[in-house]
């Protein structure tokens, strides 16, 4: 899976607003060229209240998050908000206890589901350049990452009891 694949596969759900980080939207230089993908239907959301639910991440962000050492040539990192309950199902522990299990993984080895480097205690997982091995497992993660989302910003429209 290339980046472009990715990107038209998430662009291509329903309500999805994207962003690729640079100068001329006021992103951090460090992120320039992620892409960002969030639930927001009617791009009405303030970007305070916008939380991705999937990134594309094409380089280190250096003192922060290097273990999948992103900056090699080519090499991109899909990441994904699985939520807990997926999460503890593809690693066998809920996120919280990650760090007890940080050591175990290879964050870096390419088309492997892993939990995210610095997210994963909050249910993410990354796939470094998806490919044939890990193709469905992106697809089906983006789809359940995209509802979770859908449901989230369809909770704050509910009408709050007095």
């Amino acid at each position: 899976m290339t980046e472009d694949e990715i990107i038209a596969f998430v662009s291509g759900l329903p309500g999805v607003a994207s962003t690729v980080a640079g100068a001329d939207n006021g992103a951090p230089e460090v992120s320039w060229g992620d892409s960002f993908f969030f639930y927001d239907p009617d791009g009405t959301r303030p970007d305070a209240r916008r939380h991705p639910f999937a990134t594309i991440v094409t380089q280190d962000y250096p003192g922060f998050d290097t273990r999948s050492d992103l900056n090699r040539p080519g090499v991109f990192r899909l990441n994904v908000d699985a939520g807990r309950q997926r999460f503890q199902e593809l690693f066998g522990y809920p996120p919280a206890q990650h760090p007890e299990h940080a050591d175990e993984y290879e964050y870096a080895a390419p088309d492997l589901v892993v939990p995210h480097p610095v997210y994963a205690t909050h249910g993410w997982v990354s796939i470094v350049c998806p490919g044939k091995g890990t193709d469905q497992d992106a697809h089906s993660l983006l789809e359940l990452a995209h509802q979770r989302a859908r449901n989230r910003y369809h909770a704050h429209d509910e009408p709050q009891e007095p």
